[in-house]
């Protein structure tokens, strides 16, 4: 590599996928379906197969000849019309499966190839797209579920993620990035979309009467986690848009950040620069300086949006509805637009793998919240650990994990509640089941990793990485794995002693995080029945 930094010529030789997106645009490869289609899945070239992501495709697990299915939905937004058409495809064509993510869309799943036309067309009949679903792009924009109509925001930021949006999604001089993209924007007082986790997070705040956006940037878990950090500018709504254009181009030009797809996300691009460096080359591309300014400290409140909240509307309210670990049948999915439909309002998907109801009249309350829990079988009435906690797509269906993540999750739950019933409402699991952290592993109350131990006969069975300490909001943290590869027959013995040290000897209004915080290794390990791990620092 030479002191000017790398050639194109090594990062071609060094990175097979940007070989491949140079070789053939990824997103021209619904054009070839009827073509794939006539060679057949066990026949199609594998270089075709990782294009297919660029439009929300993954193979499912085995790999057998289906796919799962990324449908985006920007901030979770999504009409009783298009959750209807979406239903109707699981039902045809995915054997009813669906399952809502942390990034606020729906995943579908037992797609085959000869499906992918009809469901692709029905999608764009209702105005969907899977365009960067998946691949090097920019991924689903996500944000507070309720914006525009939630009393607790500082101004409506929709325009600003319809614009930005349409800009993105599809858009072929942004769908070569060195790789994935991760965009937030909220102006939600209780910055519940998680803006600390995100390549780029606009975090709505007001500037001498004027309402704009603070920036975070170089957030990300994975195997590296990092918080984002604060830029210290001010960006107008009009500005937000070219901000972001100029953060991607400076990230997507410098080819250092193409020769390991290891070091390819932007939070490495931080790393280098500093958030200094990255304003300074935002400034530089749009030809002039930005404001300083600082955004306010976290409220520390925290907002996840389940249950019945008033709308800023008069006597019209928004209806939280907790999905169990994340998993929405086709038929589900075709009551709750009915329900939508009936009530003239649309539903929200949110980061913690659930769903909201918008737009419910006083005079219709009662009626709907009847046809959520009879006849979509939705509970809303239950512990609100199960609304707070998620799991990763994993077993059955995901190829990179190594162990059951939602049905492992169902019964970490189920053991807690039934030995401490409602004392654990508070509590977030976030369980994954590889390092690739899509369910946030790092930050929750009590995080899990999939990993792999062999026991006394050398038999290679499951195990888990137990995560404590991490949090977002006022005092986010990355966590660290302090006991390592449990296995999955001792976890919840694990897990209930943790917990059950929390509640015999928290303070007044102590929540999970803090106990541990005040806590030493020993201290929880002693608690745990487990030896603790050696601390390391994160890459």
């Amino acid at each position: 590599m030479s002191a000017e930094g790398p050639t194109l010529e090594l990062v071609l030789k060094r990175n097979s996928v940007e070989r491949l997106k140079r070789e053939k645009s990824p997103l021209g490869i619904l054009e070839e379906l009827p073509t794939l289609i006539a060679t057949g899945y066990a026949d199609l070239p594998e270089e075709d197969i990782v294009r297919m992501k660029w439009w929300g495709l993954y193979h499912d697990k085995p790999k057998v000849g289906t796919f799962m299915l990324r449908i985006k939905l920007p901030a979770g937004r999504v009409t009783a019309p298009q959750l209807r058409t979406v239903g109707g495809i699981s039902n045809r064509h995915g054997r009813g499966a669906g399952e809502l993510t942390t990034r606020q869309s729906i995943q579908l799943h037992h797609l085959t190839l000869a499906s992918l036309p009809d469901v692709f067309a029905e999608l764009d009949r209702v105005g969907l797209t899977t365009a960067g679903g998946c691949g090097d792009a920019v991924r689903n924009v996500t944000g507070c579920p309720l914006a525009g109509v939630t009393r607790h925001e500082l101004f409506d930021v929709t325009p600003v993620v319809r614009e930005v949006t349409r800009f993105f999604y599809g858009n072929p001089d942004y769908s070569n990035l060195p790789r994935k993209h991760k965009i937030s924007i909220s102006a939600c007082a209780d910055r519940c979309n998680a803006p600390e986790i995100n390549c780029v997070a606009l975090v709505g705040c007001v500037r001498q009467g004027e309402q704009g956006f603070c920036v975070l940037v170089g957030g990300g878990l994975s195997s590296v986690p990092r918080l984002a950090r604060e830029l210290g500018a001010f960006v107008r709504v009009d500005e937000a848009l070219p901000v972001l254009r100029a953060l991607l181009d400076a990230w997507q030009e410098d080819l250092r950040y193409r020769v390991s797809r290891v070091k390819a996300r932007l939070k490495f691009m931080v790393d280098d620069l500093g958030p200094e460096g990255m304003r300074a080359e935002v400034e530089r591309r749009l030809g002039y300086a930005l404001p300083d300014h600082t955004l306010p400290p976290h409220p520390g409140t925290h907002a996840d949006h389940l249950g019945v909240a008033p709308q800023h509307e008069p006597r019209v309210s928004a209806v939280g509805i907790p999905v169990h670990i994340g998993l929405l049948s086709g038929d589900q999915m075709l009551v709750l637009g009915d329900i939508a439909e009936q009530v003239g309002g649309d539903l929200r998907v949110t980061r913690q793998q659930n769903i909201v109801l918008t737009g419910v009249r006083d005079d219709a309350l009662d009626g709907a919240l009847t046809a959520i829990e009879r006849d979509a079988t939705l509970p809303l009435d239950g512990n609100p650990i199960r609304g707070g906690s998620v799991a990763c797509t994993g077993e059955p269906h995901c190829n990179f994990s190594v162990t059951e993540t939602k049905t492992r999750l169902d019964a970490l739950i189920q053991g807690l509640e039934r030995r401490f019933g409602d004392d654990v409402a508070p509590l977030k699991l976030a369980l994954d089941g590889c390092p690739h952290a899509c369910a946030h592993h790092w930050v929750g109350d009590i995080g899990f990793q999939g990993s792999t131990v062999r026991d006394e006969a050398g038999k290679r069975q499951q195990a888990y990485e137990v995560y404590l300490r991490g949090g977002l909001g006022a005092d986010a943290a990355i966590g660290r794995a302090l006991f390592r590869r449990v296995p999955t027959d001792r976890l919840d013995g694990v897990v209930e002693g943790l917990v059950a040290g929390w509640l015999e000897s928290r303070e007044p209004g102590e929540g999970f995080r803090a106990f541990c915080d005040r806590s030493s290794d020993a201290e929880l390990g002693a608690l745990a029945g487990r030896e603790p791990a050696t601390a390391r620092v994160a890459a």
